[in-house]
């Protein structure tokens, strides 16, 4: 019975009930929408992610119904778990509102905004962020910190110019392999991504350290500068793998597969991790068994191009499975709207 016992809590006014131990943040993504708060660090298929960007900071007007008693500070929802009664605000909190745009001023301080190069255009939390948060111009008078570009792998450049240190990439290195080469070195402004001295990231995994990187600060040299993510189709497919799920995403622009990914869910997650035989050997559609066309996301700029009026590739075309499929996406893209 103690199962089913269940938490009413409140978020900008919306109830959900949730089970016992749900973090704010969870709780908001099961309403969904715009009031579930962004998040730079965590990654819920990662344990002990969280509560290091406070993107996600939201306002505590009620405590609970045994204690009514507000909050005295913001707190960070992917942290905080939510109790009975609790009212929640974001989005309609002028405070929260205020405090993630300083939140954001902070990540920009030494992140450059080198968005028209950057690989990770259109696919970058921390440029959507800026979209909707930051400021005209910076307060910040002192000089960046800047770092030459690495190779930390035969296929994976570092960046740590753009890195905000939200430790993802370490987390997902340390839960996935059994030899974590890389992390955290020296403290405050000096802190950095680094491998240990003569060690490269060289495992059957290292690749999603590159998905799991909210900016563009690990990108993978197979793609770099190939083409922008919003000219390319992107492609659900499969195959038989003894090392991984096999489910993935074929990025294609024309016939050719320009970048294998994991399937993200909405919230910019990976679904399951893959191999780097997978990302990196397998470019070829022979190699795999074609699903679906990608959903993407109604307000995602790599949607612009593709679903109304959408052009697919030639290996849609040829598959009717896939051009059925193709159709029925963009009816729910048309009712998206």
């Amino acid at each position: 019975m103690a199962e089913d016992v269940k938490i009413k809590v409140s978020i900008d006014g919306i109830p959900v009930e949730v089970a016992p131990g749900t973090t704010i943040l969870n709780a908001a993504r099961q309403i969904g929408g715009d009031i579930v708060p962004p998040a730079m660090c965590y990654y819920s298929k990662l344990e002990g992610t969280g509560g290091k960007c406070r993107t996600c900071l939201v306002k505590v007007s009620k405590g609970s119904e045994k204690d009514p008693r507000p909050m005295p500070k913001l707190v960070a929802s992917c942290r905080t778990t939510v109790m009975d009664g609790m009212e929640v605000l974001n989005i309609t909190s002028p405070e929260v509102v205020e405090a993630r745009k300083g939140v954001v001023e902070m990540l920009l301080i030494n992140h450059p905004l080198d968005c028209p190069i950057c690989d990770q255009a259109g696919e970058c939390k921390l440029q959507d962020l800026g979209y909707d948060h930051g400021s005209e111009a910076t307060r910040y008078e002192f000089e960046r910190r800047t770092f030459e570009r690495i190779d930390i792998g035969d296929k994976i450049q570092l960046h740590m110019n753009r890195c905000i240190l939200c430790y993802r990439c370490v987390f997902v290195a340390d839960q996935l392999t059994d030899k974590r080469v890389h992390g955290i070195v020296n403290r405050g402004d000096h802190a950095e991504i680094s491998t240990y001295i003569q060690k490269a990231v060289d495992n059957d995994f290292s690749g999603n350290v590159i998905d799991v990187c909210p900016v563009g600060a690990l990108t993978d040299k197979t793609f770099r500068f190939k083409n922008r993510v919003w000219f390319t189709k992107p492609v659900d497919a499969h195959r038989d793998c003894p090392t991984c799920s096999g489910n993935v995403t074929l990025w294609y622009k024309g016939t050719e597969v320009l970048r294998v990914t994991a399937r993200k869910d909405e919230y910019g997650e990976v679904e399951e991790f893959i191999c780097n035989t997978c990302r990196f050997d397998k470019k070829h559609t022979d190699d795999w068994v074609l699903d679906e066309p990608t959903l993407i996301d109604k307000d995602s700029v790599i949607g612009a191009n593709h679903y109304p009026d959408f052009n697919p590739p030639a290996v849609i075309k040829e598959n009717p499975v896939l051009q059925e499929a193709n159709e029925e996406q963009l009816a729910r893209t048309e009712r998206l709207k």
